[in-house]
């Protein structure tokens, strides 16, 4: 991780532990000391973060006794409580592409003086109730969620009616609820899957591995993208080619991954990742199995995060819109506060093919 992302990452996870609860009120956090180690970063880095959450309202300190969490740790971008406020729910904040997802709501909302109420669900459903009451209790304006475990059913869904019912404009990011009739930004998730596989298609793969999640909605998605290329090709799909985990078996990925690799590591010559996340976690674990990447095995991951950019070997992925569906999401509940009628109900975002170090062509063997 380059050293100017270090002081956001620490900003950004605690205070995701602040919205989350594991830091209560009033409670004393870290300290100083006890931050450096657990980030393995400078005194200055961990001041740098401590400050600006100071300054936004998460923090107070007091000298001679420590770090407080403050009673008013509302996030205000604006800086007048009279203003807007807009509700913002992510599954993470400081992991993968969410910081950047959260800077492009940020960006737009600063342009207008609206407020941003920032909450995030780790991917659980009782997480998501209590920053659904928060919203609510808290009398948001306007609501930009990204859904938690969207391709699962939601015991959440009579919160988001409750919404509807209110009048209160909101609008989803990443994927939505199939059971509710709402707004959303996602990228084409299909697409995505479908061209990272039919990449490596063109480049000689035929035996074509996939790395799914199940509970999320782009899971299910870019799984049928990387079916359709294979049926386009006429390749046979084989179930026993693809690895499935959730957010439940997450914790367990390395292990599961590694007997997935070994089991097929002279049957497979190219893996699909559900994203770029897992990409790195596959070429890792093949640097440990001895795979040699992509000589024995190619690997394509997905949304083009910081992990693709700053690896130490370069990630073939496909983009991810990321800060500019923030900014997009925030636009469209500003637009709706403000009375714009016929916005657009959905926009699916175009991904596009991003080359790495980690594709081979393969040699076509002639008859």
């Amino acid at each position: 991780m380059k050293p100017k992302y270090q002081y956001q990452v620490i900003k950004d996870d605690i205070k995701s532990k602040i919205l989350s609860g594991e830091y209560n009120v009033l409670e004393k956090i870290p300290t100083e000391s006890s931050l450096q180690e657990i980030y393995n970063v400078s005194r200055h880095t961990v001041r740098k973060a401590i400050l600006e959450l100071s300054n936004e309202g998460f923090l107070r300190s007091e000298k001679g006794s420590g770090t407080y969490v403050s009673n008013e740790y509302q996030f205000r971008s604006g800086g007048n409580s009279n203003n807007k406020t807009i509700g913002v729910i992510t599954t993470y904040i400081s992991d993968y592409i969410f910081p950047s997802i959260i800077r492009g709501i940020e960006g737009r909302l600063n342009e207008d003086n609206f407020s941003l109420l920032l909450a995030s669900t780790n991917n659980d459903v009782e997480q998501e109730k209590k920053a659904l009451e928060m919203m609510l209790s808290y009398g948001v304006d306007g609501l930009i969620v990204e859904p938690t475990k969207s391709n699962l059913y939601n015991p959440n869904i009579a919160y988001y009616l409750s919404f509807m019912e209110q009048n209160i404009p909101f609008i989803m990011i990443n994927a939505y609820y199939e059971e509710l009739d709402v707004p959303f930004l996602c990228l084409d998730d299909v697409q995505s899957s479908y061209l990272a596989t039919n990449e490596l298609i063109l480049k000689g793969h035929s035996q074509i591995g996939l790395i799914s999640k199940t509970d999320d909605l782009q899971g299910k998605y870019r799984r049928k993208g990387y079916i359709k290329a294979l049926g386009e090709n006429k390749l046979q799909f084989q179930p026993e080619h693809v690895f499935s985990y959730d957010t439940e078996t997450k914790p367990c990925l390395y292990a599961n991954l590694r007997e997935f690799l070994n089991k097929n590591r002279d049957i497979l010559t190219a893996i699909v990742c559900y994203n770029d996340e897992i990409g790195f976690i596959v070429a890792n674990l093949c640097r440990q199995l001895d795979i040699s990447i992509p000589e024995e095995l190619s690997i394509i991951g997905q949304d083009n995060s910081y992990i693709a950019k700053n690896a130490n070997i370069k990630l073939t992925t496909l983009t991810h819109p990321q800060e500019q569906m923030g900014r997009d999401a925030a636009d469209w509940v500003i637009k709706k506060l403000q009375g714009k009628k016929d916005l657009p109900n959905e926009h699916y975002y175009q991904p596009e093919l991003i080359e790495g170090e980690t594709v081979k062509e393969l040699e076509v063997k002639s008859l």
